[in-house]
């Protein structure tokens, strides 16, 4: 069924790219939004535009009942639930194509399989992907997990089973701080996701976050090369990067063949991400979890291959088959994206909601920012702070920096402070710049004097 009309099920930046990918294609859109959004830019691009409820997001955005309906109502033929929210939650896919739609991603099936980080992992294990040495499954009980880590040792990371975004997390490095972390992360994420069921893996020292994205129709699979997602805070992705820095190409290939096979044991539909542990030191990887789902990160590789992520999951979504083959793509050139939010690096990354005053944004080839923002748009403080996304793309890793630095000066967000002097101050930095960083990087960094004065400087310029 070719899609003619769309439901955007998501809000700010994600849902405007989301618009202008359908409208390409000449697919009419109509956008949810709750009563905190109704001046928002998502709202005032679409066609058509319902409200779905006041601005908490437990009774808007995660509410499967009234989305559905409101797709109903809308005459719609699809529904993309963009990243977040509920995008990864399989009852709503289910509910989706229960009301006769499409839903624009994975089968409710797949979601559910690969949502579960045990059920994952033992798929990776049927496609010969390496996991990170932990338990075999879920633990049932804080005696099950000491058998465990007498294999492993210590450090190991407690990690929720129905987990992602970093919650439900707790690093152990003894057995003491163990017996206290293990009752906490089951009910941080008993609280977040409505499981507390947990898994236990082994700490990778000096890892690197390396992603694979992959498209698939449920019949062909293709990667489109990796990202790497090491520079993190409290294990959120700020800084992503297409390719990998420092991965060997032998590495690369094995990495990227080996989220193919993860694809093609599920048989995979639509747009979805592996990710995984690099350990720089033996060159092992390990796999971590499937995002089935657009990530934030999705323009860096866009911008190194060509490929419209999002128009691809429509097409594929009505009904056509992969566009694209593995020999057809090829990487060119380096890409960088910064993600641009409303808190303030110099305050502990203390969120700023408030008026957008003048805004200027960075202008030339190869540059992109993909925002919700406009002058005098109020940003809403019931939601997540990311304001946007800055991507830059150069022929080489070193010309990347260099325009990604000349952006960031000309990035100007008024009436409200931003991590803009963060990025700044990281693209300025010679390990950076160098390539020397791991997922710990930016947490330390940020603990020290030169970081400390660095980002006040850029707060007062």
């Amino acid at each position: 069924m070719t899609i003619r009309s769309l439901l955007i099920a998501n809000r700010g930046e994600i849902a405007v790219r989301i618009n202008r990918a359908a409208k390409a294609l000449g697919i009419r859109c109509v956008q949810v939004y709750s009563d905190a959004d109704a001046d928002s830019l998502a709202v005032r691009l679409a066609d058509e535009s319902v409200n779905i409820g006041p601005p908490p997001a437990a009774k808007s955005y995660l509410d499967i009942g009234t989305i559905v309906e409101a797709a109903r109502r809308a005459g719609v033929d699809a529904v993309h639930p963009g990243y977040g929210f509920l995008a990864e939650n399989a009852d709503f896919a289910d509910s989706v194509e229960a009301a006769g739609l499409i839903f624009v991603g994975p089968t409710g099936g797949t979601i559910r399989l690969l949502g579960d980080k045990v059920a994952a992992r033992e798929v990776a294990r049927r496609a010969g992907v390496p996991t990170v040495p932990g338990s075999a499954g879920r633990i049932s009980d804080i005696t099950e997990a000491r058998d465990v880590i007498a294999g492993s040792g210590f450090p190991v990371m407690i990690k929720a089973a129905a987990g992602g975004g970093g919650r439900g997390i707790r690093v152990a490095r003894s057995e003491a701080e163990f017996e206290q972390l293990f009752p906490q992360a089951s009910a941080e994420a008993q609280a977040a996701f409505g499981d507390g069921g947990l898994y236990v893996e082994k700490v990778i020292g000096k890892a690197r976050h390396v992603e694979v994205q992959l498209i698939g129709d449920g019949q062909r699979f293709v990667h489109c090369f990796e990202r790497e997602c090491s520079l993190q805070r409290r294990r959120q992705k700020v800084w992503e990067e297409a390719g990998a820095v420092m991965l060997p190409d032998a590495v690369r290939g094995r990495l990227c063949e080996s989220a193919v096979a993860i694809a093609r044991e599920v048989s995979y539909r639509g747009a979805g991400t592996v990710e995984y542990l690099y350990d720089e030191e033996t060159g092992a990887f390990y796999f971590i979890e499937v995002n089935t789902r657009i990530q934030v990160e999705h323009p860096i590789t866009e911008m190194i291959t060509g490929v419209d992520l999002v128009a691809e999951m429509l097409r594929i979504a009505s009904g056509e088959p992969l566009s694209i083959r593995q020999d057809d793509l090829k990487v060119s050139g380096h890409s960088i994206e910064c993600r641009i939010n409303a808190e303030d690096p110099a305050r502990n990354f203390m969120p700023f909601p408030g008026v957008v005053g003048a805004l200027a944004t960075p202008e030339g080839e190869h540059v992109r920012f993909d925002t919700m923002l406009y002058e005098g748009y109020q940003i809403p403080p019931f939601y997540d702070s990311l304001l946007g996304k800055l991507i830059v793309w150069g022929k080489n890793r070193d010309a990347a920096l260099e325009r990604l630095r000349s952006a960031l000066a000309d990035l100007k967000i008024g009436g409200l402070p931003t991590t803009v002097p963060l990025h700044a101050a990281l693209a300025a930095n010679p390990d950076v710049q160098a390539g020397r960083f791991d997922t710990l990087f930016l947490e330390n960094w940020l603990q020290t004097e030169e970081a400390i004065r660095q980002l006040k400087k850029e707060e007062v310029a």
